[in-house]
């Protein structure tokens, strides 16, 4: 798991192999099971993620109570919430693990003196950071602009690993369509 660290360290700084190294033994590797929750909807968040291996769905419950999933985290991707504009610091969406996953977790409150100590670290994160947002951007307005048998090709097209990796109603809620739509596209453009 540690090759994956190096790997995505090397594409994003410059960094020499004895700080990757310094680096890699001061992070925290931990695993969890299928159904653990990182944290809910509500609570203020005290970690962040890297995913190695697995899978992790973020989702909310609406006012109608109806879980509503936003996104699915595999190999290779962070999650972090961003809500310091927030008085409470409380997390929008509940986090959990659908598969048995193997992640990189950072402490919040040690994540400025692993900047300080590492500034490299920190373009590194800032670089991640700045791309992952692009992308969302370009993807939710692809999604708000396409049809929900557009949504289901991109899907297939970009992301085909999520369809043998979560639930059915699940990916459904995330591209925004019944479970019985997400069916009847599935068999129309297959």
């Amino acid at each position: 798991m540690k090759d994956i660290l190096y790997k995505y360290m090397s594409r994003w700084t410059s960094l020499s192999k004895e700080d990757q190294q310094a680096i890699v033994n001061e992070i925290r590797v931990e695993e969890f099971t299928n159904g653990t929750v990182l944290f809910n909807q509500g609570d203020s968040p005290t970690a962040c993620y890297f995913i190695l291996k697995g899978c992790v769905r973020q989702y909310s419950i609406d006012e109608d109570g109806r879980e509503v999933t936003s996104n699915f985290y595999t190999e290779e991707q962070a999650i972090a919430i961003f809500n310091q504009h927030k008085s409470d610091k409380s997390s929008d969406y509940t986090f959990v693990c659908v598969e048995d996953s193997v992640m990189v977790v950072g402490a919040l409150d040690k994540e400025k003196d692993m900047y300080t100590k590492h500034p490299q670290l920190e373009t590194m994160t800032r670089r991640m950071i700045e791309e992952n947002f692009s992308q969302v951007q370009e993807e939710f307005a692809a999604f708000i602009a396409s049809s929900p048998e557009e949504r289901v090709k991109t899907l297939l097209m970009k992301r085909h690993s999520l369809i043998d990796r979560v639930p059915q109603h699940q990916l459904a809620s995330y591209l925004g369509i019944t479970p019985e739509s997400l069916s009847r596209i599935k068999k129309r453009i297959q």
